[in-house]
């Protein structure tokens, strides 16, 4: 090999790495800027539970009502209006934890 061959492959290796790294870059500014779209908006994904492996029911915020959808591979269909007061949310749910001792002294009464 020569000393021509050898720099050609040491360029086309660094703008290969160079590519490589602007193409991640460009990936997560691309991110960013959806994300900031998405900020704002009235519709929100609250919960999705998985069915099967193509079918999902998910809990969704449309401006102030919440409704659940059956999403399948080629279809979506609404379920029902699910009404505020129902819906759990992870800081509700944190606010009803109970230590541990609360619940062997609930076990205890349960047993007597």
């Amino acid at each position: 090999m020569t000393t021509n061959s050898i720099a050609q492959f040491i360029t086309v290796l660094i703008l290969f790495i160079a590519v490589l790294v602007l193409t991640g870059f460009v990936s997560m500014w691309i991110a960013k800027y959806q994300k900031v779209q998405e900020k704002g908006t009235n519709i929100e994904i609250i919960e999705t539970a998985r069915i099967s492996s193509t079918k999902y029911i998910q809990l969704v915020r449309i401006g102030e009502r919440y409704v659940a959808y059956a999403v399948c591979k080629d279809t979506v269909t609404k379920l029902a209006d699910v009404p505020e007061e129902e819906i759990q949310t992870k800081e509700s749910i944190a606010g009803e934890t109970k230590s541990f001792k609360d619940v062997l002294e609930l076990l205890k009464i349960q047993k007597q």
